[in-house]
């Protein structure tokens, strides 16, 4: 038990700098897919579906294993906040993308009727309305990078399921009780996220119609 909590450590750090580098990317693929450039959509686009379109466990395998071989080495950390970054992030630009194309067209035509420019229209009307939108989905992806820093004990990095297969080599006959505790703790970090996340959207919902 003890070794789990310490690894929980590692494991909260990781989902939060995960969500906050994951966060920030989400706001510039979703951008760069909104662009007016051609060459700026055609980057973000092809960055963000290479990143959905190949696996988390490969990316942090080829982080780790693969990158040193170019003589570039990353310590295990760098490469757990990197993977879950850029894969959530890419997720996440989708998010961004499809909550500012559901503000309603009307809104934009207002802000050009006050004679806004393009970035006074998309920070004081389409975005506040897009957030709304997004929290939900952004919750949802939180959670799922919790449980995505799982994968991280493949690159050594020492989080509970680390710990947790560790415990079981030494004590197999305790398999029970260890992966038992392991879904408890993990609830346990996850349910005041979850909470948060919808306390979140009733804030950013006061007032709104």
């Amino acid at each position: 038990m003890k070794n789990l909590l310490s690894g929980a450590v590692p494991t909260i750090q990781l989902t939060l700098l995960g969500a906050a580098l994951a966060f920030l990317l989400s706001f510039l693929g979703g951008f760069g897919r909104l662009s007016r450039f051609t060459a700026v959509r055609g980057v973000s686009g092809f960055i963000v579906e290479f990143f959905r379109g190949t696996s988390l466990l490969v990316q942090l395998f080829w982080l780790f294993y693969v990158l040193p071989f170019m003589g570039i080495r990353l310590e295990s950390g760098m490469v757990g906040l990197l993977a879950l970054g850029f894969n959530y992030g890419a997720y996440g630009s989708e998010v961004v993308r499809s909550a500012i194309l559901s503000v309603p067209q009307g809104q934009h035509e207002a802000g050009i009727s006050l004679n806004m420019t393009s970035l006074q229209r998309m920070r004081y009307i389409i975005l506040p309305q897009a957030f709304r939108t997004m929290i939900p989905s952004f919750g949802n992806l939180l959670i799922e990078l919790l449980k995505g820093t799982a994968l991280v004990s493949l690159v050594t990095i020492p989080e509970m399921t680390f710990e947790a297969l560790a415990m079981r080599t030494n004590d197999a006959q305790y398999t029970l009780e260890i992966f038992g505790w392991l879904l408890v703790i993990y609830f346990a970090i996850s349910y005041p996220l979850t909470m948060l996340m919808r306390w979140t959207e009733r804030r950013f919902s006061l007032g709104r119609l």
